[in-house]
């Protein structure tokens, strides 16, 4: 087995439509959205059209649909622009599995502007109780963040009961939809929340790209200032080639999203069958059913997660030990602490995910490969 990327949910590739859609914003077409001459205007209109079909995406107005860097920059946005917006209190409620950018945020706003936060504890399977959620809000509460779908485990959670009960204490919810994009349904009308994180490049788009959703009047304090553009709440001149390569990624997402889902689950569930039944010890992490249908995380008890990744590109296997984004670090997995791991069996975390081309049989073929590297690796520890 060589030659198979497994870490689709760090990134993935830029698909060929993205590419051809974007490259005329690099080369003539590469007006500012806000100079008003003949180039500028063209870019402008790529700009306006690109919102529109983000905005469809996710099931909202196009003017509520703020461009970004990327995903982190969506959720500092939501974050930070929302509870120093218009305050009710100094209190946020989220999760401690969420990502790092998310969890930064509420620490900067604890650190620096006096906030309070509320972490809901996660069961062995990474589902927040709607119970807990709704015990943890308070009059003074002013904003739940509580992510779509984990990006280690991949657990789902139940987002728009959650965002049900948040507003029934007149709270905004916001959810970060980076790992779900081009999974789930991201109609923010059905998820019933205020604010919704995008990522460019975990469906096809380039690094550098990113979108928030803010429901309509919702105050929100910029993060970045300068020029106001992006009606004042981002500044800064618009990416208009990845906005454009945002919204083609978006538009095919839509389009293929339900078969790519139902056959993505059914490789999933044979992969994550033939795993456990293949390497003794293993064990899923995250919720059995209730997880995204490219993710599949396990820990290998008496192995080191970081060795037996390298065991696997030996064989032409390429996959991670958690997020990419604490990669270096040496600290056991947030996640898998919060899910009840100790700290020498969390270490042992390997993570599988991938795309919609990935078959069935190719994964189900890594299971045996998988089996060899961990029982390589527990043999060096013997």
């Amino acid at each position: 087995m060589t030659g198979l990327y497994l870490d689709a949910a760090a990134t993935s590739a830029v698909r060929r439509e993205v590419l051809e859609a974007m490259w005329p914003y690099l080369t003539g077409d590469f007006g500012n959205p806000s100079s008003h001459h003949a180039v500028g205007e063209s870019a402008a209109r790529a700009l306006a059209a690109a919102r529109a079909t983000v905005a469809e995406w996710l099931g909202c107005r196009a003017s509520e649909i703020v461009f970004t860097s990327g995903g982190t920059e969506a959720d500092n946005l939501a974050i930070k622009g929302i509870a120093l917006g218009a305050p009710r209190g100094r209190h946020i409620v989220t999760t401690p599995i969420e990502h790092e950018a998310v969890l930064a945020s509420v620490d900067y706003l604890v650190r620096v502007h006096g906030f309070e936060a509320t972490y809901v504890p996660v069961g062995r399977d990474g589902l927040v109780s709607p119970d807990d959620v709704a015990a943890a809000l308070r009059p003074d509460t002013t904003l739940a963040s509580v992510m779509l779908a984990n990006n280690e485990v991949g657990t789902v959670q139940p987002i728009a009961e959650l965002a049900a009960l948040a507003h029934a204490q007149g709270v905004p919810f916001h959810t970060d939809a980076v790992q779900a994009a081009g999974w789930l349904p991201l109609d923010v009308r059905e998820l019933g929340v205020d604010a919704l994180s995008v990522s460019g490049h975990k469906i096809g788009a380039p690094k550098g790209i990113g979108a928030l959703f803010v429901r309509g009047r919702l105050p929100l304090e910029p993060v970045l200032h300068g020029g106001g553009q992006e009606r004042g709440r981002r500044s800064g001149t618009e990416n208009v080639a990845g906005a454009v390569a945002l919204a083609t990624a978006a538009r095919l997402a839509m389009r293929d999203r339900e078969a790519n889902a139902a056959r993505s689950t059914a490789a999933r569930d044979a992969f994550t069958a033939a795993v456990l039944a293949q390497t003794p010890g293993a064990e899923l992490t995250g919720h059995a059913a209730a997880r995204l249908p490219g993710t599949a995380s396990f820990v290998f008890p008496g192995t080191n997660g970081e060795t037996v990744l390298l065991e696997l590109e030996r064989r032409g296997i390429v996959s991670s030990s958690g997020s990419a984004c604490a990669a270096g670090s040496e600290d056991a997995s947030h996640v898998l602490l919060a899910l009840g791991y100790d700290e020498d069996v969390a270490r042992t975390a390997v993570r599988f995910s991938w795309g919609p081309d990935v078959s069935e049989d190719a994964l189900v073929a890594v299971a045996p490969a998988v089996a060899e590297a961990v029982g390589e690796v527990r043999g060096l520890a013997s």
